[in-house]
Parts: C-alpha cells; sequence; structure tokens
C-alpha cells in the first residue's frame, strides 16, 4: 500500500482497507465517524494552542525569564517522542495531540526568537530578525492554502506515481539528515551538516532548503488525500484527533523549513 509522506498519515491504512469495519455501508452506518470538518476543527484547535505557546515561550524567553536553550531541547525532545508514539499508536492521539501541539510550540517560539537575535546582531540592526520570523509565518500559511487549493480544485492529482515519487523524495531527505549528523561526530569540517545550518547563505545550501521546503508542501497535499479517503471510508471519529496531529506535524516542518531558508537567505546578503 501507498503511504503517505508525513509518517503520521501513513499510520491510517484502513483507509484502503475499509473491511477492517465490515464493509464500507457498515461503516457509513457507524453514528460516529470521522468527517473533514472534524478534522478541520480539531487542526484549529491544535493550531491555536500551538501558537498560543509560541507566543509565550517567546516572551519568556526575551524577558529572560526562563533560558531558550532548555526551552528549545525539551520542546523538541518531548514534541518527537510524542510524536514518534502517537505515529505507532493512531488511536491514543485524542489524548497525545495537545501535549505535542503545546510542546511544539515553545519550540517554535524559542527558535524563532533565536534566530531573529542572531539576524539582528548579525544586521546590528534590530527588527531585522523579527521580520523574518513574520514572513516565515505569512509564507507558511500561504504555502498552505496555495495546496489546499490545488487540491480541492484538482490542480495538482495525488495518484500512485506522485506517491511513490514523495515517499522517496521524502525517506531520500532523512536518510540525508542521519548521514550528515552521523559524520558531524567524526569530521571536524561538517560539510554536510552544514546544510541545515541558519547562517549557512551559499547557493548550494540554500538550493538544498528550497529543495526541503518543497517536500514539506508537497507531503500537505497527500495529508489532504489521506484526510479525505479517511471520511469517505467512515473511519473511527478518534481517527480526527490524529489527522489533526500528523497535519499540525507537516505544518510544523513546513514553518520549520521556511524560517531556515528565509534566514539563509538573509545571511547571503
Amino acid at each position: 500500500m501507498l503511504r503517505s509522506s508525513n509518517p503520521a498519515l501513513s499510520q491510517l491504512e484502513t483507509f484502503e482497507r475499509p473491511t477492517a469495519y465490515g464493509n464500507l455501508e457498515k461503516a457509513d452506518a457507524m453514528p460516529r465517524t470521522m468527517t473533514v470538518q472534524g478534522v478541520v476543527n480539531l487542526s484549529f484547535v491544535l493550531l491555536g494552542l500551538c501558537a498560543a505557546t509560541a507566543v509565550a515561550a517567546w516572551s519568556l524567553v526575551s524577558a529572560g525569564t526562563v533560558p531558550a536553550g532548555p526551552v528549545m531541547i525539551g520542546g523538541a525532545l518531548g514534541g518527537f517522542a510524542i510524536a514518534l508514539v502517537t505515529i505507532f499508536k493512531p488511536n491514543i492521539a485524542r489524548f497525545t495531540a495537545i501535549p505535542y501541539a503545546l510542546l511544539e510550540g515553545a519550540f517554535l517560539g524559542a527558535v524563532s526568537l533565536v534566530v531573529a537575535q542572531n539576524l539582528d546582531a548579525q544586521f546590528a540592526e534590530a527588527g531585522v530578525g523579527t521580520n523574518v520570523v513574520f514572513q516565515a509565518i505569512v509564507l507558511t500559511f500561504g504555502v498552505f492554502g496555495a495546496m489546499l487549493i490545488a487540491y480541492t480544485t484538482r490542480v495538482i492529482r495525488v495518484g500512485s506515481m506522485f506517491r511513490k515519487a514523495m515517499v522517496i523524495a521524502i525517506g531520500g531527505y532523512f536518510l540525508f539528515f542521519i548521514i550528515s549528523l552521523v559524520m558531524s561526530f567524526f569530521f571536524k569540517q561538517g560539510a554536510l551538516i552544514s546544510m541545515f545550518d541558519f547562517n549557512n547563505g551559499s547557493p548550494i545550501s540554500i538550493g538544498f532548503s528550497l529543495l526541503v521546503v518543497g517536500l514539506a508542501s508537497f507531503s500537505l497535499l497527500l495529508d489532504f488525500d489521506r484526510i479525505e479517503r479517511g471520511a469517505e471510508a467512515g473511519l473511527p471519529k478518534h481517527m480526527e484527533w490524529f489527522c489533526a496531529f500528523s497535519l499540525l506535524v507537516t505544518l510544523v516542518w513546513l514553518y520549520f523549513e521556511i524560517l531556515r531558508l528565509l534566514s539563509k537567505l538573509r545571511s547571503s546578503d
């Protein structure tokens, strides 16, 4: 079976195996089944919590109330651990989606502030970094909106070849990241891991980030496709939480990569 490039949505195998509930007619007759609107509502809730926590983390770190390091590390590791558990146990998403949103919000808030402060120091001008963060937020929602329109109008169709290509591309990206990380422990130069450096404004590094932003963007199309097919298959109501959670995973990844790309572009000036 073809899986989404988003590892979370790849767990929805029942999209193509409705017989897990007997048959489609039986699934349709279930009183409480997953709906697209239900996923949309929960996605707004999770996104709102993530944004609120990000704002709080930004404020607390900038005021010196808490250090940025522990917030970033705690948010990143905590969110990653919760994501892994949820991916392998989708039925617990109703309990883990909110903690994930809060932890990722704290992580993104602290990271965004650190990037903004570094850019301000680099250009010796206050507000440069904050503008980059604002641009990253706007671009993230702009890309989301564009992909949603492209999907709903069928300008871009999600077919078997598209899914295969995305699975290979996403897998290749994460394999490259792991190899780069391992090699950085043995070689001081760290040429490969430098591709992920926010301050690396070389043409190759910028081109790499453009590619990753593209992968994250097109991953949204696969997510929309999975959500639509899940609703049509009449999956259980709790899968709305899982779909909303997985969509947030993609949006967090997309924002982070856009922020990295914009930071590289500023550093290249």
